[in-house]
């Protein structure tokens, strides 16, 4: 019969080890706050532009297409993408801030930048209006789908769509756990520090 001891038990060792202090110097730490901004505003400008073009295309695939309901998809998906964004304008990219700032200032603005980006990841779906883009695909491609009832062959211009839809899903879900593992361990690297260094 195996022992009951906590320390025959891997997840029980490794739960309770001591956590190590956060050892880190204040240039080194002010770098990681400047590279962790900056790659923040280029995400973030990055998604405002591909918002705008995705907004310009499917506004013309309004104009060269005659179906009502696909018109209605297209318009519904290019506001989603003026939608998308102006919601990352707003909850990513991060606000200017003085070169001469004072440390604490730099890291207090860097962690509530993170936890305002990490709770945006946890409300994904509603905030960034995923659902009226689904509801607009669906919109584009009901018409096709509808036709394809008479003709079962027209269903083959339909499967890459939902090829790279599965693809997209599947890709999803695992990034946006990791992204948010990774803010949650810089924020509380971040509260340690701070932590230390708390007159």
């Amino acid at each position: 019969m195996p022992s009951e001891s906590p320390m025959n038990d891997p997840k029980s060792v490794w739960q309770n080890q001591p956590t190590e202090p956060f050892k880190m110097s204040t240039s080194d730490l002010r770098r990681k706050v400047q590279r962790g901004r900056l790659k923040a505003r280029l995400e973030a400008l990055y998604s405002i532009t591909v918002g705008f073009l995705l907004a310009l295309g499917f506004g013309l695939a309004i104009t060269r297409t005659q179906e009502l309901v696909s018109r209605v998809g297209w318009g519904l998906l290019s506001v989603w993408s003026i939608y998308f964004a102006y919601v990352t304008y707003r909850w990513i990219l991060p606000g200017r801030l003085e070169g001469d700032a004072a440390l604490n200032t730099t890291i207090q603005s860097y962690r509530s930048e993170l936890e305002k980006r990490r709770e945006f990841g946890r409300r994904i779906w509603r905030n960034s209006g995923l659902p009226f883009c689904f509801l607009g695909m669906a919109l584009v491609m009901a018409p096709g789908l509808i036709a394809s009832i008479e003709n079962p062959r027209l269903l083959v211009k339909a499967v890459p769509v939902f090829a790279l839809l599965a693809v997209w899903l599947a890709m999803f879900f695992p990034l946006r756990r990791r992204k948010q593992q990774k803010l949650q361990q810089e924020i509380e690297e971040l509260r340690g520090f701070e932590a230390e260094n708390r007159p």
